[in-house]
């Protein structure tokens, strides 16, 4: 079907479609990445929970960053 199409248009499509796949392979390395860090995210989170319930957080102030 692409074939029948004029060349220019092949090439747009066939950019695309690269564009897409790099798109999609990026997703799935996130995807890894934050499996093998989600137990460690998930720790973080929960320190952080008892840090505000014990009243030693205080809110960020982007303006210190």
């Amino acid at each position: 079907m692409i074939e029948r199409l004029p060349e220019a248009a092949q090439d747009r499509i066939l950019e695309h479609l690269r564009e897409y796949l790099d798109d999609l392979q990026d997703e799935i390395e996130w995807d890894k990445t934050f499996e093998k860090t989600r137990a460690q995210l998930a720790a973080a989170a929960r320190r952080a929970k008892q840090e505000i319930a014990a009243g030693q957080a205080k809110p960020l102030d982007l303006d210190e960053l």
